[in-house]
Formats: C-alpha cells, structure tokens, sequence
C-alpha cells in the first residue's frame, strides 16, 4: 500500500520539486497539489491523503487555519509542516492546530521522505535542525522559556482566514 500524500505550498516550483523527489519513492504516491490553504481543505475531503505536507505562510486561509480544519474534520488525515519558520511559536501553532510533524525547507529529501513516512505511522516528527533554535529561544524577559515553545514573537500568521 502506498502512502498517499497532499502537497501544499503557495510556490509551484516548490510543489513540482517536491513531487519529483516523492515521485522516486516506491511507497509514496502523491494524489495533488494546492497552493493555498482553502484548495488543501478541499482537495483532502476529495483525494482522501494520508498525509498533508503543508506550507504555512500562504494567501488566503494559511497553513495553521488549514491544518486545523483538516484535523478536525478528517481525524485519520496526518499534517506534516513544511515551513522556512525556525521560531518555535510557528512549531507550536502548528502543533496545536494539529499537525503531527514540522519540517524545515532546507532539509534533505531522504528527510521528508523519512518524515512522511514518520506521522504516517501516527508518530511525531520534528526536524533535528529545530532542536539548535528551540534551545536558545528566549522570552522578552530574556529568561530561558521551560516550556520547550519559546518566546511567542509576532502573531501575524495567527490562524485565520485572511480572505475577508
């Protein structure tokens, strides 16, 4: 059985590398693409993926709003974050929403395909590279923040649908 994978991002190039690289992947199909977050709802209620692999800043109903539709809505649906935010507010946010997995832009593609393949299995992926800028997160006091989720920074990618 293949893992069936959504891909999400505002950048085609971004999606058509993506799907080069899952392309070569024997257990890995992937069923569509969507470049905002109210086509990904849409096309998981009709493609029914395993896995979302969802970008977080886009236009229209962003990544964290999507994400947590799609939980919500579709239990069985994994979201995997794929995102150039490195704060840990965004990995939180998204953790929140849902997400069972957050993974770094500039990772390998043996990564993402050892991520997709990690919430498939209904585990926890985080990206190694997270832990260097989870550790030295600071709160505006400049005390270490214990709870591992950092100082929250700017919340303008507050889940929201920003379409009006």
């Amino acid at each position: 059985m293949s893992i069936r994978v959504l891909l999400s991002d505002d950048h085609r190039i971004v999606r058509e590398g993506i799907r080069v690289l899952l392309d070569k992947e024997p257990d890995i199909e992937v069923v569509g693409e969507a470049e905002d977050g109210r086509s990904t709802v849409e096309l998981t209620r009709k493609t029914k993926p395993h896995v979302v692999v969802m970008d977080i800043t886009m236009r229209g109903l962003n990544g964290m709003a999507a994400t947590r539709q799609i939980t919500q809505e579709m239990p069985d649906v994994k979201v995997l974050a794929l995102s150039m935010h490195t704060h840990s507010w965004f990995v939180g946010k998204m953790k929140e929403a849902g997400a069972k997995g957050y993974l770094l832009k500039d990772c390998a593609s043996e990564e993402l395909s050892r991520a997709i393949r990690t919430v498939f299995a209904n585990q926890t992926y985080l990206s190694p590279k997270l832990g260097e800028y989870i550790k030295y997160s600071r709160p505006k006091g400049g005390k270490p923040d214990k709870s591992g989720l950092g100082n929250a920074g700017s919340t303008t990618l507050e889940a929201r649908d920003e379409s009006g």
